[in-house]
């Protein structure tokens, strides 16, 4: 009798520690469970942009973590292709995303293109004696810097507005490939390539290079940043909400800031 009274005892007492150390917890696990968390790969050419709108949207959204995957195009979609838990994918070229599309893995009726650019010719800020493309012939441009083709579409629209212009085979021995468009601008920026072909939105966000001159438009692919949720997400409805924020005119209004064109 004495021992059932014991061991009654000794029930409420772990019952009475167990509730002490759960409840304080049981806030905590509501408010974790409200939070969401969405990767976006997106091109590095939207880096600024991407990050000011993140911080708009967070402030209608603050439960909603946005986590960015920035780099080329091509090497984003191979990461996605080896299973990354990306949520969005925003590429700089439609190439990327019809692959995706054609291989059902976008959530349908998500695609949709966030924005245009262009392709410009930059040189160092101090440079002088290059006024078009042509000048890229001349012996004192020894190197210029353009992204990967096959992994980089800035590279691509870089490849086929030279051939376009009839200047591709001449200066090809002078190209220095970068793995994305941003370490073009450094390149530029650093001395390190005396001339390089980036996006007019990256130009932009710099004050060590200048534009030469952009490449006419017929000259190359469209320049479109589709975008899309894929079909791996695991909060389809919040990465709905934020492309349709991607489209507002909230959105827009920063994506003209940085030089962006609309769709």
């Amino acid at each position: 009798m004495k021992r059932r009274r014991f061991l009654t005892f000794i029930g409420i007492v772990l019952t009475s520690l167990i509730l002490a150390v759960g409840l304080p917890l049981l806030p905590y696990s509501v408010v974790a469970q409200s939070n969401t968390e969405l990767l976006v790969s997106a091109a590095a050419s939207l880096k600024d942009v991407m990050e000011e709108v993140k911080k708009d949207y967070q402030q209608t959204k603050p439960n909603v973590n946005i986590k960015y995957n920035f780099g080329a195009s091509g090497a984003l979609l191979q990461q996605i292709q080896q299973g990354a838990p990306v949520d969005i994918f925003i590429s700089a070229a439609k190439k990327q995303m019809d692959t995706l599309e054609q291989s059902g893995q976008l959530v349908a009726g998500t695609r949709g293109n966030l924005a245009k650019n262009r392709l410009v010719l930059i040189v160092p800020q101090n440079a002088t004696g290059v006024s078009s493309f042509n000048n890229l012939k001349d012996g004192k441009i020894k190197k210029i810097a353009i992204g990967e083709p096959r992994s980089v579409p800035a590279g691509q629209y870089a490849e086929e507005a030279l051939q376009k212009l009839g200047i591709y085979q001449s200066i090809k021995p002078k190209f220095v490939y970068a793995n994305n468009v941003r370490q073009v601008l450094a390149a530029v920026e650093s001395g390190n390539a005396d001339a390089g072909l980036v996006y007019q939105t990256d130009a932009k966000i710099s004050n060590r290079v200048k534009v030469v001159v952009a490449a006419d438009e017929k000259y190359h692919s469209p320049i479109v940043y589709p975008m899309a949720v894929l079909k791996r997400s695991k909060n389809t409805q919040a990465a709905k909400d934020f492309l349709q924020f991607l489209s507002s005119n909230q959105a827009k209004t920063i994506l003209t800031k940085y030089g962006f064109i609309l769709p």
